[in-house]
């Protein structure tokens, strides 16, 4: 079977609509490069659709009836959107899944260093990268800052055109000999990944240096008089003053950090901060009919999926919206697919919809229909020789189905039995969706998961589902306009008619 390219098919109302989703799209993966961010933004947008947060729904004791919105989320990571239908819901759910973590750099608890004059972040990279291709790029810096005081401290830099930006250095072809003898995966290895933050020193007067001694000699002839035991603690700033006699540039940057956000070294044991690839998304191609930009997988479908939630009106089954985190490193913790978090949230919804028993809950998830949407790697003819061409994911050619992933063997795969891809073949048809199946690459050239597995022990039908992109899990990959826009209606198809 062969496929035609879906831009064949388009008239000049479908490019223009195209056009507008790309951009909007552009728009999202351009402001939103955390999970936090992308949960935040997702809220947003639901309630300007008429969404209520579900644990004021559950405070009030409200009972949710077909046409109630309801939105709840896991500590700002994770969220679910539901918008209950005229069937039962122990009938069964319309459900869409994407991931919104994307592949980074993590700062540590204990990051900051001076060496030489510099001062460092060290970092734990997130996901599976290759650590050469962060080097030398700009990078800015996403997340929170948790103080003791319960206060999140917000920060974003490196975003802006007037902000600084970071890198990770590389060693200069001149005296890299050594380096480039290595394999891949060590020429630049994981603990050398630490974020370049400063060269400047905090220079400390001479008179203020004078007075802080003196103010120390005085402190202790005093405490020396009175014999007591009591310390006074040492305020961030003297704190500062003392480190910078023997790491200056270290102490000129927590000094910044102190003037700018409030926050000391010691801020960084309760932090979330994301380093990530800087600037926007752009059109890609003398004809702008790609996209390149960060974090592509996955939020090149977990946006057409939130917005084909949203565009949801009178559904006749409840549809399901899930945007989860720690997809990249094997859907764990209290946000990811593996958490408990959707199977709660399901039976909150229906113990406030009068379908309150656990035996309603089992039917309800066995008998629902789920697209796990994430991306598919696009077959790049540069690197033809890893793909099997007949079932390859491929650029402009609509939304691509994957039957089963995994790898090798097809270990550790949902693989969705035939007569839910029947179904599923069906209701693209019939919507006149662009769609074509892929596996990813060759029998033994290596493999991949998704969510699709973990809901799938629910006993429901779930296939994988998303848009090919070249360059996967690098700082910037490439998808195709078509696809994304492809994705969109046949998300809204598939949440309409499962």
């Amino acid at each position: 079977m062969e496929y035609e390219s879906v831009w064949k098919s388009y008239k000049e109302k479908d490019l223009d609509a195209l056009e507008t989703f790309a951009q909007d799209y552009i728009e999202f993966i351009s402001a939103c490069k955390t999970e936090r961010e992308c949960a935040a933004f997702a809220i947003q947008r639901a309630e300007e659709q008429g969404y209520i947060n579900l644990q004021d729904a559950i405070a009030k004791k409200q009972s949710l009836k077909a046409g109630d919105k309801v939105w709840a989320h896991s500590q700002g990571k994770a969220l679910i959107l539901a918008h209950l239908g005229t069937e039962p819901l122990e009938s069964g759910l319309n459900i869409l899944g994407a991931h919104i973590d994307s592949p980074r750099l993590d700062i540590k608890q204990n990051p900051l260093y001076e060496a030489n004059d510099f001062a460092f972040l060290d970092t734990h990279y997130y996901g599976g990268i290759k650590h050469y291709q962060w080097v030398t790029t700009p990078l800015a810096i996403h997340g929170v800052i948790s103080k003791k005081n319960g206060e999140n401290v917000e920060i974003v830099v490196g975003e802006s055109a007037d902000d600084p930006v970071f890198c990770v250095t590389d060693l200069l072809p001149h005296l890299a000999s050594e380096q480039m003898d290595k394999k891949a995966k060590l020429v630049v290895e994981g603990e050398n990944l630490d974020v370049l933050a400063g060269n400047r020193p905090l220079i400390i007067e001479k008179s203020d240096d004078d007075a802080a001694a003196a103010d120390a000699a005085a402190d202790a002839a005093s405490d020396s008089a009175t014999k007591t035991n009591s310390e006074t603690p040492e305020t961030p700033q003297e704190a500062i003053k003392k480190l910078a006699k023997k790491e200056p540039v270290k102490a000129k940057l927590l000094q910044l950090l102190f003037d700018t956000y409030g926050i000391e070294e010691k801020d960084f044991l309760s932090a979330e901060l994301e380093v990530v690839p800087a600037g926007r998304a752009r059109d890609c191609g003398f004809d702008r009919s790609l996209v390149l930009g960060y974090g592509q997988d996955d939020r090149v479908c977990a946006y057409p999926s939130l917005r084909a939630q949203l565009a949801q009106t009178a559904p006749k089954k409840t549809v399901v919206c899930i945007l989860v985190d720690k997809e990249e490193i094997g859907s764990v913790g209290a946000t990811g697919m593996a958490s408990r978090f959707f199977e709660n949230t399901m039976a909150e919804v229906m113990e406030l919809a009068g379908e309150n028993s656990g035996i309603a809950l089992r039917r309800s998830l066995a008998a629902s229909s789920m697209l796990s949407s994430d991306v598919s790697a696009g077959l790049d003819p540069l690197y033809a020789s890893v793909f099997e061409a007949k079932n390859a994911a491929y650029l402009g050619k609509g939304l691509v189905f994957n039957k089963y992933t995994g790898g090798r063997g097809k270990g550790g795969s949902n693989d969705a039995s035939a007569e839910y891809v029947a179904k599923i073949r069906a209701i693209m048809d019939e919507s006149n969706i662009a769609y074509h199946t892929s596996e990813l690459g060759k029998v033994d050239a290596g493999g991949g998961g998704t969510i699709a597995y973990i809901s799938a022990e629910y006993g429901m039908d779930v296939i994988d589902s998303g848009v090919a992109v070249l360059s996967m899990h690098s700082p910037w990959e490439v998808a195709s306009k078509a696809d994304i826009y492809e994705a969109y209606k046949g998300y809204q198809a598939f949440l309409c008619n499962a």
